[in-house]
């Protein structure tokens, strides 16, 4: 396919694998970036020099592009620009903060600039900022989400009418149907998290993995609003959390039960009882874990039957 976003990146799918702390390092990444879509390395659960090897370790596993996601509110960010800027990348990702104090430093380096955002507002303001694209994530997205609760159906198609930049859809998107869905409302890619976070190349713990597999319709929610909204597998981390928030817990209370590393204690750890689980309300479709290679194919072979399909019906 042939369109603004497969351009952008230089890719041949416009299917680009979402960058995810604890889920997505250089193996994930590398895989995606080979099979066709684009890979993204999650550098928000990453100290730099950890980022600086992921980085090389991924430039040596493949020749296409790939890109880093990278967190604004990251207290060590000025150190990750300058390993994005050392080795090159040719793709950032940009998220949870204002895109317009990097967005020309990236640029002026050759880089293209994507920023995600849960609402028409902030897409506005990252397209004036400079990016060259927009994530707009809907509310069924796992991890940082959207205060307004702004569902993918509703929100894709009044970012695409409100911005001139292509947009890429995100949040409760895992198979062809979804992302045939996201085109025919204006998209031009799609972001996918969830889905493969159950990939053989994640670097999500077993133990998550399986726990995945094993969410129902239902099984998560989100929470944690008055810090950072995140949606949540419900476990013991979870009920704790919502009892706190039913009796009015302050923001400040909240953040202290929650800790540091709970995210990594959960996902990259495996404690499935007192770890943050942060994963996508598209989890309940997920049956088995394959290689991202694998999911990609089948993604893009059923968005082509989907397209057919409708073609017919019409």
């Amino acid at each position: 396919m042939k369109n603004r976003i497969t351009e952008l990146f230089g890719i041949e799918y416009p299917i680009i694998q979402a960058g995810m702390i604890w889920c997505s390092g250089w193996e994930l990444a590398a895989a995606v970036s080979n099979a066709g879509g684009l890979g993204i390395i999650g550098s928000g659960s990453m100290y730099p020099h950890i980022l600086e090897e992921h980085v090389q370790k991924c430039q040596a596993a493949t020749k296409q592009p790939f890109a880093v996601n990278l967190p604004l509110l990251y207290p060590s960010i000025d150190e990750h620009i300058e390993t994005i800027l050392k080795y090159k990348v040719p793709i950032v990702f940009t998220s949870a903060g204002n895109p317009k104090h990097y967005t020309s430093t990236l640029k002026e380096a050759g880089i293209t600039v994507v920023h995600v955002t849960a609402s028409l507002k902030f897409a506005l303001k990252a397209q004036a900022a400079g990016v060259d694209a927009i994530v707009s994530e809907g509310f069924e997205a796992g991890g940082h989400n959207g205060k307004d609760e702004t569902t993918t159906l509703c929100l894709i198609p009044v970012v695409c009418d409100g911005v001139d930049i292509p947009v890429i859809a995100a949040g409760g998107i895992a198979s062809g149907r979804a992302m045939a869905a996201c085109f025919a409302l204006g998209a031009e890619g799609v972001q996918i998290g969830s889905r493969f976070v159950a990939s053989i190349e994640s670097s999500a713990h077993d133990a998550f993995k399986k726990k995945v597999l094993e969410t129902g319709e239902g099984d998560t929610k989100l929470s944690l609003k008055k810090v950072v909204p995140v949606r949540l597998i419900k476990n013991q981390f979870y009920e704790e959390i919502d009892a706190m928030e039913k009796k009015g817990a302050s923001p400040q209370d909240l953040a202290l039960h929650l800790g540091r590393g709970r995210s990594k204690k959960g996902m990259f750890e495996g404690d499935m009882d007192n770890g943050e689980l942060e994963i996508g309300q598209i989890a309940s479709q997920i049956k088995e874990i394959k290689p991202a290679a694998d999911i990609l194919k089948e993604i893009w072979e059923e968005y082509l039957a989907t397209c057919t399909k409708m073609g017919k019906m019409v």
